[in-house]
Formats: C-alpha cells, structure tokens, sequence
C-alpha cells in the first residue's frame, strides 16, 4: 500500500497521518502554538529547508489546518491556525506527556502550565458517558457510521481488545 493510499483507509487513526505524518509538520503545528506566524519565523525557529518547509505549510493550508492570509497592518503573508488547526493542540500535549515520561531523564524540559492557576497541563483519555479514566485495556472497538461494507477487516475493529490485553 502507497502511503497516499492511507488516507482512504478505514481508520480515523491512519487517516491523518497522511496529513500530519511526519516530524516537521508537528514541528510547524509546534511552532504555531507557540505564536510564529511568518515563514521567516518558522524557518528560523525549526532550522527546517525552504522548501521542505513550503511543503509543509502548503499542505496544513490545503486540509485547513492553517490559513494563509496578509498580517494586519503589513504586506507580510502569516499562516495561522483554524479552529480545525487548534483541535490538534491536545495531540500536541499527548506527544509532550509521553516524551517527558520517558525522554526526559531529568524532568520536563519546559512546563505546561495553566495561566488561571499555573498547575500543569495534561491530557487525559476519559469516558464521555461515566468520566472513568481510560488506558488501551480499557477500549474495544465497535463498528460505526462511517464504516463501509467490506471495510471491518481493514479498520482493525475485529481484534482490538485482543491486541491491547497483553
């Protein structure tokens, strides 16, 4: 399977990492949280080539996760997120919670903290009916309204709980 082929995979896992798939666009999502705006900015913040970068940023606008439009008061170009683009921001945590747990031999490298109380920020898999606290041993994986005839076998459904019980 070509990886483009993924995107019309029956999976709302693999599906995006079509888009989001490879380190530098989560860099750039990185750096778009953190307010760079200008391709001058990401450039010289990721130290990413130019046209790797174009690449990127190209592709976050195509899936609307980043709009391109002129700076107010400027003739610069800035890319800001969507609110599409902000509904990735808990990934982004994920990726922060796994790496401090284990990369981090000395501790977080930066904090995330909340602005109201400065407690630290994590994200937390949870239950939308009850509120329990979820790990993979937690889930399995029912059929849903988006999935096509013939298509159980290729989304994983089948097997899930099996696999994560281990």
């Amino acid at each position: 399977m070509r990886y483009d082929d993924l995107a019309d995979f029956p999976c709302s896992i693999t599906r995006p990492l079509v888009i989001l798939g490879d380190r530098w666009t989560l860099l750039v999502l990185k750096a778009s949280f953190t307010g760079i705006r200008r391709f001058n900015e990401f450039q010289r913040a990721l130290g990413i080539s130019r046209s790797r970068l174009q690449d990127r940023l190209d592709r976050l606008v195509d899936h609307a996760i980043l709009v391109k439009q002129k700076a107010p008061g400027s003739a610069h170009e800035e890319y800001r997120l969507t609110a599409k683009g902000h509904d990735l921001y808990p990934i982004l945590m994920a990726i922060k919670d796994w790496g401090d747990e284990y990369m981090a031999p000395h501790g977080p490298p930066v904090h995330y903290q909340h602005r109201g109380c400065t407690g630290e920020a994590h994200v937390r898999l949870e239950c939308d009916c009850c509120g329990s606290e979820l790990t993979a041993r937690d889930i399995e994986l029912a059929p849903g309204p988006g999935l096509l005839d013939g298509d159980a076998d290729r989304s994983g459904s089948h097997d899930h709980a099996d696999r994560t019980t281990s």
